[in-house]
């Protein structure tokens, strides 16, 4: 090949690359920033519309309610307007913004918020311009419309998250300080695929030594900190991350500001803190610095009388529902081997005290004399005892743990004060003893029957990532987050995923 024909090809190469580099830029931040607004105003547009028509059908032929026989030429006057009121009030309460978008509660609580003002302005111009407009149409667009504008909300941030998974509108990552602080963020990237942040490489901080080719985990340095707009145009980066030990002064990081004034590129600035719930993070202006302020962790409240009522009464209704279900397995059980229907297992509780934990028994009787001799195909990488075709398991005991049919008893176990619905994965003696200290602050509430690592997985999760959730949910404890794994147990249970 001559060497023109070398440099043609070449140029071809690259030439694709850029186009490649170029699309993938584009199809992470031009749909953050462009298609992913675009595609909620139109679901918005198209779900408020359907409310006011699923109203005014609905006003006519509801037989409770009389005179319906002019709600259409009433509605198709005023609907324009509601409808573009509905679209302002949504757009004024930023929910069509990239940051609430794609992860948070904040979308969902400004929906709301913009809905219910949106029916006041309504109700209010109605009244004082003496509008004669239908109550019963009025109520039912509402009531049917703020209801289908969050499960659309819902449905399109579940789209993208599944399309980020799949490496769709991912964004080009570079992030910025010494290597700790890099790998500690690059880690925690990659294994929340679902925010779409691909990380690319990373700049050198001030400590960092110039002879350092890439961290510990394989991120590759790419340039100095200091040179963050050169870097990113080179990459292709369309998110700079800033972590711990980037710029020796606050003159550097705002000279890098500066730099990326006219860029299309999102500086985002991590403090050297991990697993924080939004509500405990605050970010208060003073005298020009941002300082953020870390609310103390949660778990004096889980232990407190609010989570113990929503325990007795949701542990209450759960036994009268699933009663039927507990026959069901008992009579399984007993039938099977004639064996005890219950397993009691000691296990650790909260502030270390020990407690039977109730199980319809899922195992031959000697399960727990054979463990010691099966300690070798354990299929976890930390202190738990896990296999995915335990031979100790039982016929009836399979289609119990795989619906979690086996756990029920545990019902009793929260009624006694033992257990609570939500909460760590129950811990047993020899696996506490075990404990480093940061694991141990897992005893600081009462276990649960479900969890953050049930979840998030159930049993294919690592130990590491078990520890991490259950630290996780003690310190950012809270009622609504209790109701919400409530809620989210249903899918892994009825899936049957992580089960064994």
């Amino acid at each position: 090949m001559t060497l023109h024909a070398e440099r043609e090809a070449s140029e071809r190469t690259e030439a694709g690359r850029s186009r490649r580099v170029g699309l993938d830029r584009l199809s992470g931040a031009t749909a953050t920033r462009v298609v992913l607004p675009a595609v909620t105003a139109l679901v918005d547009l198209t779900l408020t519309l359907g409310s006011i028509l699923a109203a005014s059908r609905l006003r006519q032929n509801l037989p409770l309610l009389a005179n319906a026989s002019d709600v259409d030429d009433r509605v198709a006057a005023l609907a324009p307007f509601i409808l573009a009121g509905w679209l302002i009030a949504l757009r004024a309460a930023g929910t069509y913004s990239a940051h609430q978008l794609s992860a948070g509660v904040e979308e969902y609580k400004n929906v709301l918020n913009s809905s219910v003002v949106t029916a006041g302005a309504v109700g209010i111009v109605c009244y004082l311009g003496k509008i004669p407009l239908s109550r019963g149409f009025f109520v039912l667009t509402f009531m049917i419309g703020i209801p289908l504008l969050l499960l659309g909300r819902l449905l399109v941030r579940r789209g993208l998250h599944a399309a980020r998974r799949r490496g769709l509108f991912q964004h080009r990552v570079l992030i910025t300080g010494d290597p700790g602080p890099v790998d500690e963020l690059a880690k925690v990237l990659s294994r929340e695929s679902w925010l779409g942040y691909r990380v690319v490489g990373a700049l050198r901080g001030q400590s960092t030594p110039e002879d350092l080719a890439e961290t510990r985990l394989g991120v590759p340095y790419v340039g100095q900190a200091t040179q963050v707009a050169a870097a990113s145009e080179s990459h292709h980066a369309d998110v700079i991350i800033i972590g711990a030990g980037s710029f020796a002064n606050s003159g550097e990081m705002r000279r890098t500001q500066w730099d990326l004034e006219d860029r299309h590129i999102q500086l985002i600035v991590a403090p050297n803190v991990t697993d924080v719930a939004r509500e405990r993070v605050m970010v208060r202006p003073v005298a020009g610095l941002p300082l953020v302020h870390l609310e103390r962790p949660q778990s004096q409240g889980a232990t407190r009388g609010a989570k113990r009522a929503f325990d007795l009464l949701g542990s209450g209704a759960l036994v009268l529902v699933t009663l039927p279900l507990m026959v069901i397995g008992a009579i399984a059980v007993k039938r099977f081997d004639g064996g005890p229907i219950l397993f009691r297992q000691t296990r650790v509780g909260r502030d270390g005290r020990t407690f039977a934990m109730l199980k319809f028994r899922s195992m031959v009787t000697n399960a727990e004399e054979l463990i010691e001799q099966m300690q070798a195909q354990n299929q976890t990488d930390g202190v738990l005892f896990k296999m995915s075709e335990d031979p100790r398991v039982t016929r009836p005991g399979r289609w119990m743990r795989r619906y979690s049919v086996d756990e029920l008893p545990q019902l009793f176990n929260v009624l006694r004060g033992e257990m609570s619905l939500v909460g760590p994965r129950p811990a047993l003696p020899r696996e506490v003893s075990r404990y480093d200290a940061d694991v141990t602050r897992r005893l600081r509430v009462r276990p649960g029957i479900t969890g953050l690592w049930q979840v998030s997985g159930r049993s294919d999760l690592s130990w590491e990532d078990t520890v991490r959730l259950d630290l996780y949910y003690v310190d950012n404890w809270s009622l609504v987050r209790d109701l919400s794994i409530l809620v989210r147990t249903v899918k892994p249970v009825l899936g049957s995923r992580g089960a064994y």
